[in-house]
């Protein structure tokens, strides 16, 4: 009796779906099915062979080679880190194919090139190649050489093919059907976007430019204030052994239909998602705390490549992150899938809650801030990437940079994710173009509204300033290791005409500015400090001026809190009321020490890295001066 293991293996039936029950998408592109096809595939009854058998003998495929050392330079793919071919769509590649015998004007053969699971060639994910008479079809073949028994062809994908891993098979047709290649991984191949390609939508111009932000695997991410602009080297990695399959599993893990990873906004909108863990178990859990024990701290990091090869190996979000790993994890993504890409930095970036371009700070009459109630925040520093996409989907002249962010702030689409929005629409407040514009302009442009909230819930307005927000934006240069400013991209000099036209054409899209009128104050209230060292006291000269006609009794409360970058305070460690006398017309300076030194926290945990020497009117006297209430009682 013979046992169930040595019963001959039935052949594979077809999948059938009836009804309204669709095919299932392919999502999957590594762990895909590896017997695609038979190796003999007979043509249909009602079909005729398209070739008839010569009679010198039967062809067969010996052979086949993706000759890497020839193709590898010219698609500027030599630094993966990578046994299979990668080579860059809409630009010709070759393979060089060894038959049993040299080929004769009736032989007819094609190569097949399969991605993800049940390709069909409807959606793309399976391209068939054609030669000589019989050439047709999406991808473009010739026969560059005939070498005897080895021919080198000459493939060029289309510059919207699948961005992914494809398996390859050359197939004989004739004799009543195709005979196949065997499955031979060796001869897989990565097609990325073409930033070479005037005809790819991430196309980029200029040299310099495709060598830093396709090429460069190394990066500088500022940090700090603008007073005090710190910066951190980043490895970006993408060439290092196993980045590539990384970043192609996290497309799988996000469930990506296979069909649309040509669509360069597909997919960085679908990787400003899956880089954060939010809601999607994606790649990098945030943490804004000071508790990084069971991870570890976002200073940590000084690289992507560990991060997303412990991703592609359990599956699991890595701890933690902040917005400069967001960034900069999400630019070697970027650059290994051929995306240009950069890692920029907003500094005084608005976390604007409602998106209405007020950012909102509510007060209790004491002077202190209300915390309950304040649901805006001010960021010292934000990281962002911009990617550099043609954008056919917008009117002409939006292309070019976009920004993308994979920081989880708020939820877009119903995923927390942001962009790609359009860097030119955003400068001229044209908010209605997708995606995010709104959210992006409002980081930059907010106007921050002070208010002071009484005991029924009241809010009145006291303050409003108008040019703190987005006060300056970076991002590498070219050369070296320098910054270039780039805040002339997202925004008009502030108070110029052309600002105010930004600022008018926004609110016709629907965003909503501060138009209360504050009546001009008798009195300035102005905070002053030299730079401290972690450990240090904090000495403040408060100066109080008096533009009225009589003298004034001011009651001051001055607090100074230790706060996070993201604008959260982390904790109080001074609240003072004290009294001043100011003649008319007068001023009055009154020294105060804060006196910060029993705080024993690292200030990366507290601010961020690149801290270590803020100007205290940076450090505490953002707090300080957001939270004074100088309370006339004269």
């Amino acid at each position: 009796m013979s046992s169930a293991r040595n019963q001959p293996k039935q052949p594979k039936q077809p999948k059938r779906f009836w009804g309204r029950y669709s095919e299932p998408l392919s999502t999957n592109n590594l762990n895909e099915e590896e017997d695609d096809f038979p190796e003999f595939e007979p043509f249909e009854d009602d079909a005729t062979p398209r070739g008839v058998a010569p009679s010198r003998g039967s062809l067969s495929v010996q052979n086949v080679d993706m000759l890497q050392q020839r193709n590898k330079p010219k698609h500027f793919t030599s630094e993966f880190d990578i046994e299979n071919l990668v080579v860059r769509r809409g630009q010709e590649f070759m393979m060089q194919v060894t038959f049993n015998r040299p080929l004769a004007d009736d032989d007819d053969f094609q190569v097949e090139f399969l991605i993800g699971s049940n390709p069909t060639a409807s959606k793309g994910s399976l391209v068939v190649v054609t030669f000589g008479t019989r050439a047709a079809g999406p991808w473009a073949g010739q026969i560059l050489e005939n070498q005897g028994e080895s021919v080198i062809l000459g493939i060029t994908p289309t510059a919207n093919a699948i961005v992914g891993k494809f398996r390859t098979y050359v197939a004989i047709v004739g004799g009543g059907g195709m005979q196949r290649t065997k499955r031979d991984t060796s001869t897989d191949l990565y097609l990325l976007f073409n930033a070479w390609s005037a005809e790819d939508a991430v196309y980029l111009s200029n040299d310099l430019e495709r060598l830093e932000y396709v090429l460069n695997d190394n990066g500088v991410i500022y940090q700090g204030s603008l007073g005090s602009v710190g910066n951190r080297s980043w490895v970006y990695g993408q060439f290092e052994k196993g980045v590539l399959d990384a970043c192609i599993y996290i497309l799988d893990a996000s469930r990506m239909p296979i069909n649309e990873r040509g669509d360069v906004i597909k997919i960085v909108r679908k990787g400003s998602a899956m880089f954060n863990a939010q809601d999607d178990r994606g790649v990098l859990i945030g943490n804004w705390s000071d508790d990084y024990s069971m991870g570890r701290s976002p200073s940590s990091w000084t690289g992507s490549v560990r991060i997303l090869l412990q991703y592609f190996n359990t599956g699991v979000p890595v701890s933690y992150a902040q917005c400069w790993v967001f960034a900069g994890v999400f630019n070697t993504f970027l650059r290994a899938l051929g995306i240009p890409s950069r890692v920029v930095t907003t500094f005084n970036s608005a976390h604007d809650n409602t998106g209405n371009l007020k950012t909102d700070l509510i007060f209790k009459e004491d002077g202190t801030k209300d915390e309950r109630n304040t649901r805006d925040s001010i960021w010292n520093y934000h990281c962002w990437n911009e990617v550099w996409i043609a954008r056919q989907d917008l009117p002409a002249g939006f292309g070019g940079w976009q920004v993308v962010d994979a920081t989880p702030q708020e939820t877009s689409d119903g995923l927390f994710r942001c962009g790609p929005a359009s860097v030119k629409a955003i400068k001229e407040g044209l908010l209605s173009h997708q995606y995010d514009a709104g959210f992006v302009f409002a980081e930059v442009n907010s106007d921050l509204v002070f208010h002071k909230r009484d005991r029924y819930g009241t809010l009145t307005t006291f303050r409003v300033e108008t040019a703190l927000i987005g006060l300056a934006i970076y991002t590498k240069a070219l050369n070296g290791s320098g910054h270039v400013d780039v805040t002339g991209n997202y925004k008009y000099p502030e108070g110029s005409a052309q600002d105010n036209a930004t600022m008018t054409q926004a609110e016709e899209y629907g965003s909503q500015r501060n138009h209360s009128e504050i009546p001009d104050s008798p009195l300035i209230v102005s905070v002053y400090a030299e730079p401290v060292l972690l450990g240090q006291d904090v000495s403040l000269q408060v100066n109080f001026t008096n533009r009225g006609q009589t003298a004034r009794t001011i009651k001051a409360h001055l607090a100074g809190s230790i706060m996070f970058y993201t604008g959260v305070t982390s904790s109080r460690f001074k609240d003072h009321n004290f009294t001043v006398t100011v003649p008319a017309e007068q001023s009055e300076s009154c020294d105060q020490v804060m006196g910060p030194g029993h705080v024993t926290r690292s200030w990366d945990q507290v601010m961020g890295p690149g801290h270590g020497t803020r100007s205290c009117d940076q450090f505490c006297a953002e707090s300080i001066t957001s939270n004074r209430r100088a309370i006339d009682s004269g």
